[in-house]
């Protein structure tokens, strides 16, 4: 590549571009580089970092702080510019931060420069003038003075001239080699975004080139790149002409896989897991997948898939899968608390990586509704886990537990045993199918009186999900389907339990601050009475995560006053999401359903209906969240109002 031919003048260090390479990329740089990062302050605690004792800051504590004060004048330009100026000077973003002497302030002002010229490229100013005087002098000056004469705090003055603004002219992206020549992409700059006649941002440029190397590399050239650059201002035509040669290099396929810094895993099951397609053609998306893939066995820190420096002269590219494993012994603790089914804690024990194939042990407990409820009315559970990734091949895995629980809500005491087993496969990264079985012996009391069951039951489950985070999200979809006949035993009763659910999640701005979130799920049970089934299996609405307001469990058909439970079920929720500030958001919320007594929902009896409103606290882990509902018709055992704070949005 040819270097850049940058022309200084003396009249205080104007700057001018003539021909470009690396100039484009460090302006862009210095001129979007974040001023300053914080770690996170949770009201004080500081999860993932922390503050130094220096100063009440939590800077380190500076020698020989010099004060100084700043200002910047622009001539010209839109009021956008002197906004984005603005924000690209550490000497006016970091007044609060005193430089260290006379040589700290001189540095920052030398760097300043930088990156106000590389924000002018950006906005496509390429003629313009920064002059930086401190104490009245240039900065040429300032370096080869001794001292700073003057008062102090130094005055410190920012003179930006933008110029005209620079339009791309001549556009021009052609093949350096043969293999670039019949790669199959045009190199087209409309298409890439560099535009005849358009502004001609710096980043455009920077981002066309990306977008064709990443292109290239797609059709299987892992060495392709711009092998020369030329950028040419016309200062007559405020005009950008753009010249571009590309190489493709070799076409290559996926050689040989190895790994590095595995300890207790498998090599062989890491590069199993990884799917890479050898002798397949080259394709970073496949990468992507397969660094997806191992990340999501919960069993690395790091993942990276590093290709060779060069290719076989068979065509063939090694790569190496390098690994930093995860800490094996886990312990958890998690708590949540609402005003209508009180507080509850739980925790775990995990041991991760069990005999080196990503086997997952978990020991798990949980105690919930505490308050005034006495040591029989809580509700708790307890349960032994065991998952194996990769069991019957990549993207399977096989998992069985046993536990036992007790629920407590107002309409029924249930004691139950349960073993399962099931088997799991990714379809698609989106696509995953669940099989397998169930056995449950259950003891309850209820309106009915005393019954036990014992129940076994093949279970099929669909699930699909392309949200863009799980635990906060803005678009995609997540739906499942669920169904599983079933034999009562000790009732001599065969039963049909099916459910669905569908999330949806829409953003109505680019940057997602008002995300549109909705939720409708139906189930239904076909059994020859609502009797027949197990409380703990009926379908019951209100509460967190069905309709909040109401009480746990407390929506449905009755009996004698008290809520039996039903064969189906029918709720909806929508909400609206407002980011107010980076850490802050607000959510407006109507949830409504109904629990019925026939196989099928009777809408004839109505839906009950919740609204509320709740507070987001974005944290690196998920939103801390804060609701508050109010019941619209609310029945015996239901509050006036319910609060819910937990972990993540509410769906």
């Amino acid at each position: 590549m040819r270097p850049c031919v940058l022309r200084r003048r003396p009249d205080g260090l104007r700057l001018q571009l003539t021909r470009c390479v690396s100039v484009l990329a460090l302006a862009a740089a210095l001129a979007t580089a974040p001023v300053r990062a914080e770690a996170l302050d949770l009201f004080g605690w500081l999860p993932f970092g922390s503050k130094s004792s220096d100063d009440e800051q939590g800077q380190p504590a500076v020698v020989d702080p010099l004060p100084y004060t700043a200002s910047l004048r622009v001539s010209g330009g839109p009021p956008e510019l002197e906004t984005a100026l603005t924000g690209s000077s550490e000497l006016l973003s970091q007044g609060d931060r005193l430089p260290s002497g006379e040589a700290g302030l001189i540095a920052r002002a030398v760097s300043d420069f930088e990156r106000l010229v590389g924000r002018l490229y950006v906005e496509g100013y390429y003629a313009g003038t920064v002059n930086i005087r401190v104490a009245g002098l240039d900065l040429q000056q300032a370096l080869a003075a001794p001292s700073l004469p003057g008062p102090r705090p130094v005055p410190v003055t920012i003179s930006v001239d933008p110029g005209p603004l620079f339009t791309f002219g001549t556009i021009a992206i052609t093949p350096a080699d043969d293999a670039a020549q019949g790669a199959g992409t045009v190199f087209d700059g409309a298409s890439y975004g560099l535009v005849r006649g358009e502004t001609a941002n710096s980043e455009k440029i920077l981002r066309a080139e990306r977008a064709i190397v990443a292109d290239l590399k797609a059709a299987g050239y892992p060495f392709a790149r711009i092998s020369r650059r030329e950028i040419v201002a016309d200062h007559d035509t405020n005009r950008l002409d753009v010249r571009l040669s590309v190489a493709a290099g070799r076409a290559a396929r996926f050689g040989e896989v190895s790994v590095s810094g595995a300890e207790a895993t498998d090599p062989d099951f890491i590069v199993t897991q990884a799917m890479l397609p050898v002798g397949g053609a080259y394709s970073p998306a496949e990468i992507d997948r397969a660094t997806e893939r191992l990340n999501e066995l919960g069993i690395f820190s790091s993942v990276r898939i590093v290709p060779a420096d060069s290719i076989t002269p068979d065509g063939l590219l090694p790569v190496t899968i390098e690994v930093s494993e995860r800490k094996r012994n886990v312990i958890g603790v998690g708590a949540n608390w609402s005003s209508s089914e009180g507080f509850g804690v739980e925790s775990y024990w995990r041991r991760r990586n069990l005999f080196g194939r990503g086997e997952l042990l978990s020991l798990e407990g949980s105690v919930g509704r505490i308050g005034d409820n006495s040591l029989s009315d809580l509700e708790y559970s307890a349960r032994i886990a065991f998952e194996k990734p990769g069991a019957f091949g990549p993207q399977t895995r096989f998992t069985t537990s046993l536990g036992a629980r007790q629920e407590v809500p107002d309409a029924y005491r249930s004691r139950s045993i349960t073993a399962d087993a099931f088997y799991e496969r990714d379809v698609t990264d989106e696509l995953s199918v669940k099989f397998g079985g169930e056995v449950q012996f259950a003891d309850e009391r209820d309106v009915f009186g005393n019954e036990t069951y014992l129940l076994t039951g093949v279970i099929g489950q669909v699930t699909y999900d392309t949200r863009d985070d799980p635990l906060n999200p803005t678009k995609g979809i997540n739906a499942l389907l669920f169904a599983e006949p079933a034999y009562d035993i000790q009732g001599a009763n065969a039963m049909l339990f099916t459910r669905g659910q569908i999330s949806a999640y829409r953003a109505l701005d680019d940057a997602a601050r008002f995300v549109l979130a909705g939720r409708l799920g139906a189930g239904s049970i076909i059994a020859p009475s609502v009797r027949s089934i197990p409380a703990a299996r009926r379908f019951f609405s209100g509460g967190g995560g069905s309709i909040r307001g109401y009480a746990y469990r407390n929506v449905g058909p009755r009996r004698n006053g008290e809520v039996t439970g039903g064969r189906s079920f029918v709720e909806a929720s929508g909400e609206i999401r407002m980011k107010a500030t980076e850490t802050i958001g607000l959510v407006g919320f109507v949830d409504a359903g109904n629990s019925f007594d026939a196989m099928y929902p009777d809408f004839s009896q109505g839906l009950k209906v919740g609204v509320g409103a709740g507070l987001r606290y974005f944290t690196p882990v998920g939103p801390l969240r804060f609701d508050i509902a109010v019941p619209l018709d609310p029945e015996k055992d239901d509050p006036d109002f319910a609060i819910y704070v937990g972990l993540s949005q509410a769906f």
